[in-house]
């Protein structure tokens, strides 16, 4: 049963950008995680503390918190201010609620909308690629990245 689940997760994730994973992650450097917490226990909260601690920007965004591990939270993607470039849009929310959160996140123009581990919504996915937003769904950010840290660095011909 479990085999069958993952083939058909893996079903709905193609024609994403998942094959493009270990790129964003080594040209992303701020993250606006929508759905933060600030409850330790939570998973937004680990992530969110992972990617800080190996070099990524977080913007926190929940409407609900003040603010996370002494960094401003804002209540939405539109309320970041304009000078913060954002690179990835990161959502822990309920799947229903992606297809807002694109919507919001046109405004800001980010690179890639990350959908993390059981966040899929077609509609969602659907809109940012067809506004040239990247696009990832139903994979964590720190599990990927973690992937990535015992990879070799490329490795570069020069021409002289």
């Amino acid at each position: 049963m479990e085999s069958i689940y993952c083939c058909v997760s893996l079903f709905r994730m193609a024609g994403y950008d998942e094959n493009k994973i270990s790129e964003i992650l080594r040209n992303s450097r701020t993250v606006a995680v929508v759905g933060i917490s600030d409850k330790a226990e939570r998973d937004s909260f680990r992530v969110a503390n992972y990617l800080r601690n190996n070099g990524f920007q977080i913007i926190p965004v929940n409407p609900v918190i003040s603010e996370w591990e002494g960094l401003k939270t804002y209540p939405n993607l539109v309320s970041i201010p304009r000078d913060k470039k954002i690179d990835i849009v990161d959502i822990f929310r309920k799947s229903e609620a992606v297809p807002k959160i694109v919507e919001e996140s046109l405004e800001i123009h980010p690179k890639v909308i990350w959908m993390q581990e059981g966040v899929i919504n077609e509609e969602g996915a659907r809109l940012a690629k067809e506004n040239g937003i990247l696009v990832v769904m139903d994979r964590c950010m720190m599990k990927e990245h973690s992937k990535l840290k015992w990879m070799p660095a490329p490795k570069f011909k020069y021409q002289s």
